[in-house]
């Protein structure tokens, strides 16, 4: 019981710090904090459709967390969910928007291909790790920048929809999952699914306790028998699977595009994005769920300051940034902790 209450004190006192630094801010700038908060709540959380939109905002954010969470259970800092991401969802495109199957498997085929060319794209990270010794973080931002560039060739050259060369084909309607709001589709329930299958991987299995294992204290795991190689590649390949995932549900999932724009601005930082939210869902699967849903909520809602109250857009990305740093700097401090006690 000790174990669960002490983050979320952690997280409470950590939320009141973010939101106080937010106000002085505001303040600062002569803007009402009270009224700010208020209309951000309000938008986020304060009508049905305003939930839905968050939850919609939240979707991707809850598996690009898996990616980031997946590798620090096995002591990597896992950074690659954003070249991964937007490789599966150039895999969902292609699926999706152009091969035709029937309305039942069309956007199951797509996701799962989506999944798995997510995880091949982590695969070179792993070897690189395994093989030489390249460490995750230069591999993955490296990787990062070429799957950007690969992804954007391909919508400009091969995908372009006839007539709109700035975006890639959309995904036939047989492909896309049925709408719950105005931008949430049943996707999020595959999402959910997807964290709840990794977190039994991690806690039920042998794998699981392996990887995690070798994360905690590596020289116990040699010991052990536990092997460090097969923990790398089973945390790359997860997280490529959760990211490729991400991927998939801004394309079969996200009305109203159904597509990628060519500069890729629907997918941008959601892969970054996920790193803060692992650290405020404290690197657990479900904890990421409930963090995407508090960080979805800040995305959404946050456009209700600038609206409602007139606090400028680049103030509101700021004290956004300053609540979420607020909730990460536990886990982050938790993580050195642990680093320095193995």
């Amino acid at each position: 019981m000790a174990g669960t209450v002490r983050p979320m004190a952690e997280s409470a006192v950590a939320v009141v710090i973010g939101l106080v630094v937010g106000a002085l801010l505001m303040l600062a700038f002569r803007y009402d904090p009270i009224r700010a908060y208020a209309a951000l709540l309000s938008g986020a959380f304060g009508s049905t459709a305003g939930i839905l939109e968050s939850l919609a905002f939240a979707t991707p954010l809850m598996v690009t967390a898996v990616t980031f969470a997946v590798g620090v259970r096995a002591a990597l800092f896992n950074i690659g969910a954003e070249g991964q991401m937007y490789i599966g969802a150039m895999g969902a495109i292609i699926v999706g928007g152009v091969i035709l199957l029937p309305a039942g498997v069309h956007p199951i085929a797509a996701t799962i291909v989506a999944m798995c060319v997510g995880a091949l794209w982590a695969l070179p990270a792993a070897l690189l790790k395994v093989w030489r010794g390249v460490h995750e973080v230069v591999s993955t931002i490296m990787l990062n920048w070429i799957a950007f560039w690969f992804v954007t060739y391909l919508i400009r050259t091969h995908f372009a929809e006839p007539g709109r060369a700035e975006r890639a084909v959309p995904a036939l309607p047989t492909a896309r999952y049925a709408i719950i709001g105005e931008t949430l589709t049943t996707v999020i329930i595959v999402v959910a699914a997807f964290c709840i299958a990794v977190t039994i991987l991690l806690w039920r299995t042998g794998i699981g306790f392996e990887l995690r294992l070798v994360g905690d204290n590596p020289e116990a795991a040699k010991y052990a028998g536990a092997s460090s190689s097969r923990a790398i590649l089973t945390s790359f390949l997860v997280g490529g699977l959760a990211a490729g995932l991400a991927g998939a549900t801004q394309v079969l999932g996200r009305p109203p595009s159904w597509t990628i724009y060519a500069t890729l601005g629907n997918l941008l930082n959601l892969g970054f994005d996920g790193i803060g939210v692992a650290l405020i869902g404290r690197n657990h699967p479900i904890g990421g769920i409930f963090a995407a849903i508090f960080y979805g909520g800040l995305m959404h809602g946050g456009r209700f300051m600038e609206y409602n109250v007139g606090v400028s857009s680049e103030l509101v990305d700021a004290i956004n940034g300053i609540i979420v740093i607020a909730l990460a700097i536990p886990e982050v401090v938790a993580i050195f902790r642990r680093r320095r006690e193995s």
